[in-house]
């Protein structure tokens, strides 16, 4: 099993299926505030879905396409992020995330944005780390920008959200301004 150590306090742990009523349950507790920037969370109603999800990171981890985690904060699971894709043709990983809303406030995410980053480029040896965000989201936003990510411009309606399109900044980071 792999578990990442970041802090005192804070862990990154591979999804596994007996995680799921934990993810569950912080995704039904904060469905409204991870809602406005989440578009998968009217097809995630039952603790069913939670599996689905978790089979199809799993199958992703053991083609080595994908990596997720589950955030460890203080022993307890909080949110999930990981790599949703490793395109590993061009050494490039992608960066998606969630907490649950009381955890928000800890700098919980940028430490863990920071361990993906840099776990990326020193052990996985990719060079480029994305991050793309929703352009309103300015808490997400904050989270690449506060690395020293690069702005690399807008994919306009990159997603759709319930009811209306949403355009995503593409934020990267090269493993050589990283580790510099």
């Amino acid at each position: 099993m792999f578990l990442h150590k970041i802090d005192g306090e804070l862990s990154l742990k591979l999804l596994e299926l007996k995680d799921a009523e934990r993810v569950f349950e912080i995704t039904d507790q904060s469905r409204e505030y991870l809602r406005e920037w989440l578009p998968w969370l009217d097809n995630t109603t039952k603790l069913e879905d939670t599996k689905g999800f978790i089979n199809i990171c799993l199958k992703g981890f053991a083609e080595n396409k994908s990596f997720n985690t589950v955030i460890m904060y203080k022993g307890q699971i909080v949110g999930v992020a990981g790599y949703n894709q490793i395109n590993w043709s061009n050494k490039t990983a992608y960066i998606g995330y969630w907490l649950g809303e009381e955890y928000q406030g800890n700098g919980i995410m940028t430490r863990v944005a920071k361990a993906l980053t840099d776990y990326a480029f020193n052990e996985l040896k990719l060079d480029k780390v994305e991050i793309r965000v929703a352009e309103e989201n300015n808490k997400s936003r904050g989270i690449p920008e506060r690395l020293g990510f690069v702005s690399e411009g807008c994919i306009r309606q990159a997603e759709w959200l319930y009811d209306h399109y949403v355009d995503h900044i593409v934020f990267g980071m090269l493993a050589k301004d990283w580790n510099k």
